[in-house]
């Protein structure tokens, strides 16, 4: 296991340390910013992790330190020391910290949920690059507090999904803090037993300075997503992994819940239910796994924040489900990460296509998944299959998709995508409804990275898919992009075709029919004796969009962007556009006002400011006004974290519209809150109230997830939805109460 430095600490009487190991050459040599071998230790006792650092490991081994500056003086020595460790054992990978502080009043740490914004505050951060081929790894943050927060790196893009088991214990003494993290070697996938060569990095973020200081450096054009590039990463030798075991997990849960809703079409009071089932991880090999799950159930996961919705497309909502998180990264095809809004870019799988239909829960069978890697390939293949759901209009249905990818030269990749949607089985179905045809969809693509601001990216697919006529459609859709990005200049340009016919039965498009071409370019000083602003930022970017076939305009889109990015981590920015956009068809964009089919000329002015999340009162607001479809829109958001205490914090939002047409006015109003309580970084109780005003609705929910142990969860969930247009209390449309239960046994 890995062991990041801890802080120091005195050591109790009569406590009882772990035999020291023999004498070790240096642990690190350092032959460049960027150009970094570091070598782990063997214990020859687990680690007892209290976050004290007072075991004598701590001085008979010299730490790791000598940390580079990022931000924001790139190349400079970090301005706060910082002592790291990396220990192992026959189970367990250490990682271990001591940060020092000149100033500990300022240090920031008040977020201690689980994958909470531990960037906001004092952290430290590590990845791991198991397979040390550059460019897949694992990544792992904590705070002051202890906090949690982890994810998967595929291709350097982070997952932020995924949660691995591993513990973290802190401390601190007079002059800063300690953390001692362990990491079970079954919680990694990698090559096998024995010796291990592997990639790390350490990234240490002193809040109160917004200064970001690495082990190996990290180019700063990357920003702070530039931890995962793990071609930067120190090369880690001196690492023996354990001989494999079965390395099997089974995962069963049971839930109860009780559901009432007076808008179905046959209403229903406390309808009592009950589910119970499985999920099975079993290592194929270290590095492939298959992950199988029976009667599956996602009753604890966090409903979707609402929208406010004023163009003719379909919102994008991310997924959310554990079950089709984990691996997702693999899925990612097109230089697009399934788990961001793509915009324009479809996507070709996109798994909230299984078991959601209409806005409403299909109930899943069961299914199975298979993801690695096998020297310079990376494969993923799932099959899942959905019952019946006559209120959702949805049969019985069979989704499948196989991903292969080969790396090329060295940080590159080519690879496949496929993708099937069909009835499982028979005819009908217990549904009455009509089965499908099954539906295709075949690309490949293709991502080349030179140096650290070159980037080309690219795909050809096609799909076939039912048409209303019951006749198969076929559709194309490619796409080329270039980018350049330096921390001082930068430039993109893409081209992309989406064609008429083009529908991803087991993705996502925003729209079909539409060539799009966008150019844009961008300038980023940075004042030398500024003591205020560490970065300005100018941009410029022109998007024109036309039919597939006809070359008639559908839109575009000239925006330019002013930025400053200040010492502090407070951010200012200016925006102005220029848009036409062409309706095809009359467009009803709010009850009882449609904007009729044709041209439309539209600009738009915005000022945003950011506040750091090292302040009581944190997050973002921005105010707009322009020209919309022949009328005017006007905007407010807001979006912040009010810190009240480290396990208190209160997060509102709001956004706000005031649209006058010639067609009619109305207002768009949404409002939300969310309360957290974190008693424990493996305890949260949170929350989540939205009100949208002008549709009359109120939605409230409350959800403690409590791990009781390492990857085992109590859930107990509670949410209703209720109709403000009413005298007096809001009227009841729906209510679920819910209580599921998971439990992990490991092999």
């Amino acid at each position: 296991m890995v062991a990041l430095a801890a802080c120091a600490g005195a050591a109790p009487a009569g406590a009882q340390s772990p035999p020291l190991p023999p004498p070790v050459p240096s642990l690190v040599e350092r032959r460049a910013a960027d150009d970094v071998t570091v070598r782990a230790v063997r214990l020859d006792a687990p680690l007892t992790l209290d976050g004290r650092l007072d075991e004598p490991i701590y001085t008979a081994v010299a730490p790791l330190t000598d940390f580079i500056q990022q931000e924001p003086n790139e190349g400079a020595p970090a301005t706060e020391k910082t002592e790291a460790w990396v220990l192992f054992d026959d189970d367990s990978l250490y990682v271990v910290a001591r940060c020092w502080e000149s100033r500990p009043d300022r240090e920031v740490a008040n977020e201690l949920r689980r994958d909470g914004n531990i960037l906001g505050n004092d952290n430290l951060t590590f990845v791991i690059d198991t397979f040390h081929d550059r460019r897949n790894g694992y990544l792992f943050q904590t705070n002051p507090l202890g906090g949690l927060r982890d994810m998967t790196i595929t291709d350097d893009q982070q997952n932020q999904s995924w949660n691995g088991i591993w513990y973290v214990k802190t401390g601190r003494f007079a002059e800063g803090w300690t953390v001692e993290v362990r990491i079970p070697f079954k919680t990694l996938r990698y090559r096998g037993d024995g010796p291990q060569t592997w990639g790390i990095n350490l990234r240490r973020l002193v809040k109160w300075k917004n200064e970001f200081s690495y082990l190996s450096l990290v180019p700063a054009a990357l920003g702070t997503g530039g931890v995962s590039r793990m071609a930067s990463a120190a090369t880690m030798t001196g690492l023996e992994t354990p001989a494999a075991s079965k390395n099997l997990e089974v995962k069963p849960y049971a839930l109860a819940s009780s559901t009432t809703n007076r808008a179905a079409a046959v209403p229903f009071t406390n309808r009592a239910d009950g589910n119970a089932g499985v999920d099975v991880k079993l290592g194929l090999t270290r590095s492939i796994i298959l992950d199988a799950t029976v009667r599956t159930d996602f009753a604890q996961v966090e409903e979707d924040l609402q929208q406010v919705n004023l163009t003719r497309f379909n919102l994008f909502f991310p997924e959310k489900r554990e079950f089709f998180i984990e691996g997702q990264g693999i899925f990612d095809f097109g230089g697009v990460q399934a788990g961001n809004s793509p915009g324009d870019v479809p996507l070709l799988f996109f798994s909230r296509q299984i078991g959601l239909s209409q806005g409403r829960a299909v109930p899943v069978l069961g299914g199975g998944r298979v993801t690695g890697r096998a020297g310079a390939y990376s494969l993923g293949a799932l099959h899942i299959v959905t019952d019946d759901a006559p209120e959702a209009g949805a049969v019985s249905t069979a989704f499948s998709a196989l991903r292969l990818k080969r790396n090329v030269l060295r940080r590159s990749n080519v690879g496949v995508l496929a993708t099937r949607r069909a009835p499982a089985a028979g005819p009908a179905g217990s549904a009455g409804l009509a089965p499908r045809d099954p539906g295709y969809t075949i690309g490949a693509d293709a991502t080349f990275l030179f140096g650290t601001a070159v980037g080309l990216t690219g795909y050809y697919a096609r799909t076939a898919a039912p048409g209303p006529d019951g006749r198969s459609r076929q559709g194309v859709s490619y796409r080329g992009r270039v980018d350049y990005n330096a921390d001082r200049y930068g430039a993109s340009a893409e081209h992309m075709l989406v064609g008429r016919e083009f529908q991803p039965e087991v993705g996502y498009v925003r729209r079909a029919d539409v060539r799009r071409s966008l150019g844009q370019v961008r300038f980023s000083p940075r004042p030398k004796r500024s003591r205020r602003v560490r970065k300005y930022t100018y941009q410029a970017s022109l998007d024109y969009v036309t039919d597939a076939a006809t070359d008639v305009v559908q839109s575009r889109e000239a925006s330019g962007t002013f930025r400053a990015d200040f010492q502090s981590s407070d951010q200012f920015t200016a925006e102005v556009s220029r848009e036409y956009e062409r309706l095809p068809a009359r467009f009803g964009i709010a009850p009882g006002v449609s904007v009729p089919a044709g041209g439309y000329t539209f600009s738009t002015a915005r000022v945003t400011y950011s506040l750091g999340q090292q302040r009581t009162f944190a997050g973002r607001l921005s105010a707009s006004t322009g020209s919309l479809y022949g009328g005017t829109k006007h905007e407010i958001t807001y979006g912040g974290r009010w810190g009240l205490a480290s396990r208190f914090a209160v997060e509102p939002a709001a956004t706000l519209d005031w649209v006058r047409l010639p067609y009619g006015d109305f207002e768009a109003r949404l409002l939300s809150t969310r309360f957290t309580v974190t008693p424990s970084a493996r305890m949260q109780i949170g929350s989540l109230v939205q009100m949208n005003v002008d549709a009359r609705t109120l939605s409230a929910s409350l959800r403690l997830r409590w791990e009781y142990t390492g990857g085992s969860d109590l859930f107990v969930v509670y949410s209703d939805g209720r109709d403000t247009g009413t005298r007096g209390i809001p009227d009841l449309l729906n209510r679920t109460f819910a209580v599921k239960v998971t439990r992990l046994f490991r092999f």
